[in-house]
Parts: structure tokens; sequence; C-alpha cells
């Protein structure tokens, strides 16, 4: 259960990188505008994820759906390392409950780019900082599942004893 709830936190990780990457140029204009530039390139690679990137936006749906079913297997079946599998959960659905409720809505209206421009600043910093929370959530899910299965008995290595060389003439 943990290398399967470790594989759905490492991809979360790796589309929120991505997502982060736009959302940088923010940085630095938390007072006022964010220049048009910057505006113009979140809003287009927003405009991209939400609207023509399907099925592929789909799919982070389906894979963020995943991660917290196999937490929830891992807490129900699972009977070590119980408080793993409540954070892991308390973690992911707090960012999941986030982007689902949040996040994904102000990057969709922020991709029409249809507001004045300080509305999509608002917007813009809004989508950052909930990514950078999204971010931490979603890394410590990733640490514990994988400190989980470090930590389990099966998945420890077992010595193989050698026979001594006398002992084979």
């Amino acid at each position: 259960m943990h290398t399967f709830a470790a594989a759905g936190a490492a991809f979360l990780i790796c589309v929120l990188w991505f997502d982060l990457m736009f959302d940088v140029q923010v940085r630095g204009h938390f007072g006022d505008a964010v220049p048009a530039p910057a505006l113009e390139s979140i809003s287009a690679y927003y405009r991209r994820v939400t609207r023509e990137a399907w099925p592929m936006n789909r799919l982070i749906a389906v894979v963020m759906i995943l991660t917290l079913l196999v937490i929830l297997l891992e807490i129900v079946f699972g009977s070590y390392n119980r408080w793993i599998g409540w954070i892991s959960l308390i973690a992911a659905a707090s960012a999941i409950g986030l982007a689902r409720m949040r996040t994904i809505p102000n990057a969709s209206r922020l991709g029409k780019a249809s507001d004045s421009a300080e509305e999509q600043s608002r917007l813009a910093r809004a989508i950052y900082k909930d990514h950078l929370y999204c971010l931490a959530a979603m890394s410590l899910v990733l640490v514990l599942q994988l400190s989980a299965y470090a930590k389990h008995s099966r998945h420890k290595e077992v010595p193989v004893h050698a026979t001594p060389q006398s002992a084979v003439l």
C-alpha cells in the first residue's frame, strides 16, 4: 500500500512542480499588480492545462482519488503505522480538497483572462500560495509513506547465510 500511496504523492508533486514553474512569476509582486507579461504567461499556461489538456488533466484527478483511496485502505487494512496513514490522509485530503475547491476554479478563471489586471494578479498569487501548501502537504505524504515502507519488517533485507568454504570441499 505504501508503494502506491508514495507513487501517487510523487506524481502529484511532479504536477505541482510544473505549475510552480509558472506560478513563481508572482514572487516579488505581492503588494502591487503582477507585470502584464508574467500574467499573460501564467494565464496562457492555465488556459492550456484547464481546457486544452484533455484527457491528461483528468489523469491528475484520477491519481488524486486513487491516492486518497490507497491511504484509506492502508488505514483500514494495515496493521502497522496507523499514525502514518492518518497523517498522510489528513495531509493529502487537505491538499486535494484545496485544489478541488479553490485552486482549480481559480486557475480556470485565470486561464480565461477576462478579469481586470488586479483581479488576475490576486488569482495568480492565490494559486501560487495554494500550490506551495499543496507541495508541502504532498511532500509530507511522500516522506511518511517512504519511511513506513522502509521501516516495515517485510521490506527489510534478510541476510543470506553463506556456507563456509571448508564445508563445500
